[in-house]
Formats: structure tokens, sequence, C-alpha cells
């Protein structure tokens, strides 16, 4: 499963100049709470949960998971991406991370971190490597990420080394390329310990919240920093799921929206269907030869 290449289908219709040099996208995150009912965190039956999660989040063109573990069935039985990965299955082999496209997969990695601490060692975490490809030879790399949780020392330790893992593999697998990295960081700029100004500058990765709703200014330090609650967020505050992108030679990203997904991920009583909120963007997007 780790170099797994996807099978896809190309459409046989032919593309316009127009469709070739520009489009828009929609992206999304989330972290599904995919872990065995009774020891997952969400409030909510998984399997009925995770069930609606895999039929909402077809309003978005690319769609990363976390904690894709133990319902994956049950995440894609009602969902309509026509390209999505394979699980790599349940607690304890699994990964839980998975991708859906309405655009065709064209290579597809899974590599595990070499660092982790607490209960993140009780299954295979890490992060993944697919090229996604929006129309004829325009092609994005897009990772998923889900990295060490917990703030106390030996935590943030793994997950500093964890964010360096995916920044040398960036910079030895996508230099040069258009990117999208997007997932669970369970990292803050608030948090002293974590490292994510070292991974923006060493990849060259632009934050979409930062840039598109604060204008460029990131949050300070907080000295004794304390995460709010996953499901109190909104647009202000920093969340630790992130989107990153970065322009290519030819391809540039023009980041349109970005959404805290208050509302849409709630059942018909109003409760939310995980225990993070899914946080997305829509990007303008134009090839130039």
């Amino acid at each position: 499963m780790k170099n797994k290449l996807i099978a896809v289908d190309f459409p046989n219709e032919e593309q316009t100049e127009d469709n070739l040099l520009q489009g828009k996208i929609s992206i999304l995150t989330y972290n599904i709470a995919g872990l065995p009912q009774g020891i997952s965190a969400a409030k909510m039956p998984r399997k009925v949960s995770i069930a609606e999660i895999g039929e909402k989040v077809h309003r978005f063109d690319i769609v990363n998971v976390q904690e894709d573990f133990n319902y994956n069935t049950s995440f894609y039985s009602k969902n309509e991406h026509p390209y999505r990965t394979d699980t790599k299955g349940k607690i304890p082999v699994g990964d839980g991370l998975n991708t859906l496209s309405k655009f065709p997969i064209i290579s597809y990695k899974r590599i595990p971190w070499r660092h982790c601490s607490g209960p993140d060692c009780w299954t295979v975490k890490g992060f993944t490597y697919s090229q996604i490809q929006l129309a004829n030879k325009v092609v994005v790399d897009v990772y998923n990420v889900h990295a060490n949780s917990s703030d106390n020392g030996r935590a943030a330790r793994a997950r500093r080394e964890n964010i360096r893992q995916l920044a040398n593999y960036i910079l030895e697998h996508s230099e040069n390329r258009p990117l999208i990295v997007m997932g669970d960081f369970n990292a803050h700029y608030a948090f002293k310990k974590d490292n994510l100004h070292e991974f923006l500058v060493t990849t060259g990765l632009t934050d979409g919240w930062v840039q598109y709703y604060r204008k460029g200014v990131f949050p300070e330090v907080i000295p004794k920093f304390l995460a709010q609650h996953m499901l109190s967020l909104n647009n202000d505050t920093e969340s630790l799921d992130k989107i990153f992108f970065r322009n290519g030679d030819k391809l540039k990203f023009n980041p349109i929206d970005y959404q805290v997904e208050l509302d849409y991920f709630r059942n018909a009583d109003g409760y939310a269907l995980s225990d993070h909120l899914a946080v997305s963007m829509q990007f303008e997007w134009i090839w130039e030869e």
C-alpha cells in the first residue's frame, strides 16, 4: 500500500483551450473521527455519522480525510467522488488517510512517520503524497497529513520531527511543483514548541488562512498556550486542521474563500458529525505557458 498506484480512467471528451488554461477548485480537509465506537472522541454514532460525512463531502472537488480507520466502508457507501484511494485498513495497521477527488488521481504513496509518542504510536500514522490532474498536462501535488497529537514535551518533539520529515519529502519529490498540503497538523503558530514557521520557510508554502483571511498576519505566540476545544473554532481562531498551497512554475493559485465549516457537517439534530470542524478553501487557478 505504501507505493500503491491508483488506476484511473481519463475523460474522452475534448477540452477547450480555456478549460486547459484556467479553472476553479474547492478543497476540504476533515478529521472524521473514525476510531472505533467507544474510544472515539466524537459524540455521535460513528458508522451513521461517517456515512453522512461521505455523502456531504461530495460538494468539494478534492478532499483529504484523517482518522478514516474503522468505518471506511460506511464512509464510501454514499460518496460519489469518481476517484478515491483504497483504505489501508483499520487500526492498528491503517494510517487513517484517504483522498477523494473529482479529478483523476494519477499516483499515490503512503509514508509513515519516523517519530511518534504515546497513543500516536498505536497505529501507523504519517502522510500521503498524490498527484492529481486538474486538466490535460495540469497536475498538482497533493499531500494529506496527520501529525503527532498532544502538547506535552515529548509529543511536541515528535510532531516537530514529523513536520521536518514532511518538509524534506516535499523538497525531494515536489521541487518547483505546484502544491496543496492539507490535513490535521495538531500544531499551532501560537504554541512556541511547534515549528510551522520553519515548515513554511523550508517548503515555500503559504498558509491559506493566514494569507486569505488574516491578510498575511500570523498569530502571535501565547506563552501559556492552551488549545481551544476543536468544535468551538471559527474563521477567526487558529485551527490545527490546516491548508497550505504553493504555486508552480506554470500553475498559479488565487485563493477566493476560506471557511471553517461550522454548520454543514451536522446531523438533522444539529450535532457535529466529528470531533473536528472541517476546513475548506476555494481557488481560482491558471496555467501559464
